[in-house]
Parts: C-alpha cells; structure tokens; sequence
C-alpha cells in the first residue's frame, strides 16, 4: 500500500528501494517511512536469521538505538554491560564506559538471530513495506544517463526472476556490495579489511559486567617462532548459559589470507582455563566468519542515484572492528538526505541534496576512519603491537584514554582533556 503522502510515479514499485534488512537497511527504512515516503525493503534471508557478529554494542551503537526509538531497557531484553576488561601483557584492566554528555553509560549484548529481527519489525511499524527470501543480484540503469532505476533480484526458493524500479536504491547489502560491483564501484585496495570468527559455548562466564577483550592473539602453528598477530580476542557474555567467544585480524599483518582462523580460535581458546568452558563439547553451533570492510573502503557514497550504507560503504571501524554503530549512523545520515532530495524538483537541486550524503558521512567520520587506517597499518608490526602491549596497559591513566579513542567515544564539544584531543584530532585529520 502506498503512504497518502507518496510521490513514486506510476511505474516505480516505491520512492525508495532499501536492499538489505540488516542494522543498516532496518535503520534507513525506519527514518524514511517515518518521514512519509514509500520504502521497499528487499532481504535476502529470511527472519529471524543468524549473522556472524560479536554481538556486542558500545554506548555508540546505544546511541542510535534511543535515536531510533529502540526501547533499551533491561526489561525489554537487553543485557547491559559497564564497560570493558582488557587482558594482555600479563595485565587485566577494568575499564568503565566514560561519563559523557553525548553518549549513554552503558553498552549492550544481543544474539544478532533477535537483533535483526526486532530492528526489521521496527521498521515495518514504522511503514516500510519487507520483502523477504529476494536476493538482489545488481542494478537496472537507464540506458542514456546511466543512473540507476531500480534492481533485478532472484525471490524465494524457486529464485525466480524479478525487478523493482525506483528513482533512489539504498544500498545495504553487507560486504558483497553486489549493488556497488554492478555500479562499477569497486572496493579500494588502500583500506584495510578484517576478518572475524566466532562460536557460541556453554559457559559459566555467561553473565559478566564487562565485555572482555584479549590483545594477545598467537599465531602457534610453528612452535619454534611463535607470531602476535594484529587484532583481538573476545568474550561477550549472552546471558542465557553461553558466550559468544571470537576474534578479529587485521589486513595489515603478513599473515592475513595466510592463516587458518577458525583453528587459531580452538587453539586461543584451548589455552584458555578449562573451566570457563571453552572447549568442544561445549560448543553450540559451527565456527562462523565473515569480512570486515573497514575506513570506507569503496566510495563515493552517492553515485547516480544510489547511496552506499554501512559495510556496503566500508564503515567498519579500523580502530576495533565495530560495524553496528556506524551502519546505523550512516544509515539515519543517508535517510536524511533522502528525504530532503524527494522534497525538491527532480533535476539540479534534488543531485544537491543526495550529494550531501557522502560529505555528511565523510564529516561525521572520515576524519576518525583516517587515523582507524594509520593505527591498523601501524599495529600490523608485530614489534609495535608487542610494544603497546608492554608498555601501553599498566598505565591506567592511558588505556582510559586509549578506549574512549578505539570506541570513538568522546564529548564533541566541551568534556575533558582527552575529549578535546581527540576530537581535535579528528576533526584536523583529512577525511579518509
């Protein structure tokens, strides 16, 4: 059913085609049925769905789901936490999320199977029209401007062909960016990527304050010359009787591509204490993996009539490898253009407001993600990974600091010393 208020022409099937269901496509639904335009949604899987995720989330991703209008409650299912512990070096740091004015105290854990779910049914509550079980596989484009006109997709079990023509296509479609590739945007080899792997284990670790992070990260396989490795280990408590436990390796180590990560995580985790539980008949499910696209790596954000959004864009952060936060936040950014673009005249004007998206983007975080791709290069020496850890953990005073950096939580205006250094900082570093 089309909104009272839509202005789609007779032969577009919406005003806006979102492709992808996930934090970012659920998000970007939400604030355009919101503002009254008519949105179709296309997700490939069907809900509720798994997802390989550390299912952790920073005050920062907290943030976008107030915004959203999430309800983050512990009663409504959420299992908060207070900070972060951080072990290496022989040294076990208790880090409490800062005290800010412009993010919340506290961050979350939820399984993505119910994450995705709940963000989806918010956007349908909201308006948007989810099409599920439909796999797009690439843009239609007008023959003589070469701009995008809607999408070709394969439905259901049968994958049978289908199109769906809109003036503006939202790409959410994760790493694969299939939309991007069919645009011509291919993915810059300057970035960094990373690649996560996690398991879900039966575990008496279940419920924990913190969410728990091991900066030592071993490459055994030859004993004789040991390697550390650029990334980290997790342990998020779920709550329920299990851990999500995983870890992430950066691009920038010589050992990326080369290095069999779902036996580094039986191996890390066999090192750690029996007891926690971490070992095989403990285990739920299979070892999961998935890409991290990380500091914008394909852009521009807006060509032709579509706009790139969350891993689509590349806006995982290279500091830690969170995605949630970032796919949510460009998410609202590219609505907000969207909505602006569909209330001026087509032509001239309506090319000026979408072009706002990839400044917006790029003045929100581009900065930031430009300092995230020197540090990932930086610790892909295994020396100055080996140094940090050595030298950077025992001083409190500093990891205080460090995290507000690595979770780009920090005050824009005011707050204290390292607030002010860092968004300095952000803010004179060319965008990425």
């Amino acid at each position: 059913m089309t909104s009272p208020t839509s202005r789609r022409s007779a032969e577009d099937d919406a005003e806006v085609i979102v492709v992808g269901a996930g934090p970012a496509g659920a998000t970007a639904a939400a604030y355009l049925a919101r503002a009254g335009l008519d949105v179709l949604v296309l997700e490939k899987s069907t809900f509720p769905r798994e997802k390989v995720c550390g299912d952790g989330i920073t005050p920062r991703g907290v943030k976008q789901l107030v915004d959203l209008g999430i309800d983050t409650r512990e009663e409504a299912g959420w299992l908060h936490n207070r900070g972060l512990r951080v072990v290496g070096g022989g040294v076990t740091l208790e880090l409490d999320w800062p005290d800010l004015a412009d993010f919340p105290p506290y961050g979350l854990v939820r399984p993505r199977h119910d994450f995705d779910d709940l963000l989806a049914r918010h956007a349908e509550k909201a308006g948007a029209r989810i099409v599920q079980h439909t796999s797009v596989t690439g843009a239609l484009r007008d023959d003589r401007t070469g701009r995008i006109t809607g999408v070709e997709a394969k439905s259901g079990p049968e994958r049978t062909p289908v199109t769906y023509h809109a003036p503006l296509v939202v790409a959410c479609d994760g790493v694969s960016a299939r939309l991007a590739l069919s645009m011509g945007l291919d993915k810059r080899d300057d970035r960094p990527m990373g690649v996560a792997v996690r398991r879900y284990y039966d575990s008496p670790r279940t419920c924990d304050d913190y969410l728990e992070s091991h900066l030592e990260l071993w490459d055994r396989s030859h004993p004789d010359e040991p390697k550390l490795l650029p990334g980290y280990g997790w342990l998020f408590g779920m709550g329920d009787g299990t851990v999500n436990a995983g870890l992430g390796i950066l691009s920038t180590s010589k050992a990326y591509g080369k290095t069999d990560y779902r036996a580094l995580l039986r191996a890390w985790l066999d090192g750690t204490p029996e007891e926690w539980g971490f070992r095989e008949e403990n285990a739920n499910g299979k070892v999961g993996g998935a890409a991290l696209p990380m500091g914008f790596n394909r852009t521009p954000h807006y060509r032709d009539g579509l706009l790139l959004v969350g891993d689509a864009g590349g806006m995982v952060n290279p500091f830690n490898g969170e995605g949630i936060a970032y796919a949510m936040e460009s998410a609202r950014l590219a609505a907000e253009c969207v909505v602006h673009a569909r209330a001026r005249p087509e032509g001239a004007s309506r090319e000026q407001a979408l072009a706002r998206y990839p400044a917006a983007v790029s003045e929100a975080l581009g900065g930031y993600f430009r300092l995230g791709n020197v540090f990932s290069t930086l610790i892909g020496n295994p020396t100055v990974m080996r140094m940090a850890t050595k030298h950077g953990l025992p001083r409190t005073t500093l990891m205080r600091f460090v995290l507000k950096l690595l979770a780009n939580l920090h005050d824009s205006k005011g707050g204290d010393v390292a607030d002010r250094v860092i968004s300095a900082t952000t803010r004179l570093t060319p965008s990425a």
